[in-house]
């Protein structure tokens, strides 16, 4: 089977992206080439966040250090959604905030992706102003800190109405580990099991989740997801040695259930920064043994055929 070479990757302090499409090497002389060959493929982050975190100060919280860091990595594009649309009432507002932000300084590389709370009154009118003025080609959901649960009866009408623009739907299903949460923002827990129901009823539905391999009730969560559906998902908060090698085979996180193959194509490259330094997330794929096409569908293939582009 045809690996990347996580060796000659590390060995370029994670600047070296042409190492990653080279089959294993084991002289050190094919190392050193694949360190000194030409530009590899671009990435494309779908989970990004700009803004101010509520409770701390966050490295690289200027959007142009975001950016610089993001394209020393060798990102070509970056899914950009606002802290702000956290907690803020405004929506219309945040959005606007977002859009200005990303074309005065996010260098042609981010793509706004506004948020839509469904329980403010006229939430109608913040999508339509994402898809029809702001031209977002999606937008983002952040049910936990909303004060939401997806069995709220405007939930699916929201994204019932996504589909009928083509917009992608990224529900964030938690955005800090609770250990860490501030005693005054305890964002419960995310229960993921009405999603399935919902989203078969929305066959055309594009929808994305954000950090799910931790949230919901555990294996029979994620494999009605997985088999009834066709929700995407990335790769933030994807924990254990191997685990993005351990979704596309199926074997269960949490040690029981039976095995849920996720297919590679619903897998997308996600890092969370800011919050999370970005080398977490691609470092994961270099710890899994997945061939070549499978890092370059999770990196920047499966992101651009779900937004519509070959």
């Amino acid at each position: 089977m045809k690996t990347i070479n996580r060796r000659s990757f590390l060995k370029g302090s994670l600047l070296s992206a042409a190492a990653l499409s080279f089959p294993v090497q084991r002289s050190e002389s094919a190392v050193s080439a694949a360190g000194r060959a030409g530009p590899g493929p671009g990435i494309i982050d779908t989970n990004v966040h700009l803004g101010a975190w509520p409770t701390r100060r966050l490295k690289y919280g200027e959007t142009k250090a975001l950016v610089a860091k993001l394209r020393k990595h060798r990102v070509e594009q970056a899914w950009a959604g606002s802290f702000e649309g956290l907690l803020h009432k405004n929506m219309l507002e945040v959005n606007e905030r977002l859009v200005a932000e990303c074309r005065t300084n996010g260098d042609g590389m981010l793509v706004p992706f506004g948020s839509v709370n469904p329980v403010w009154p006229d939430w109608e009118e913040d999508l339509r102003l994402c898809h029809e003025v702001h031209k977002m080609r999606g937008i983002r959901l952040h049910p936990t800190y909303q004060n939401y649960t997806l069995e709220r009866p405007d939930v699916p009408r929201l994204l019932r109405m996504a589909a009928e623009r083509g917009l992608i739907v990224q529900i964030t299903t938690f955005m800090e580990d609770p250990r860490v949460h501030h005693s005054n923002l305890l964002a419960p827990e995310m229960n993921l099991d009405p999603l399935a129901n919902l989203l078969m009823g929305i066959p055309n539905a594009k929808v994305q989740l954000l950090h799910a391999f931790r949230s919901g009730s555990g294996p029979n969560n994620r494999q009605g997801l997985i088999e009834s559906t066709n929700v995407s998902f990335d790769i933030s908060n994807l924990e254990s040695n191997g685990g993005v090698h351990r979704m596309i085979e199926g074997r269960p996180w949490e040690g029981r259930g039976r095995p849920v193959p996720l297919p590679v194509e619903r897998i997308l490259f996600g890092s969370h920064a800011l919050y999370m330094p970005f080398e977490n997330a691609l470092l994961k794929l270099f710890e899994s043994p997945i061939t070549t096409a499978q890092f370059d569908a999770i990196a920047r293939n499966n992101a651009r055929r779900l937004l519509g582009r070959t």
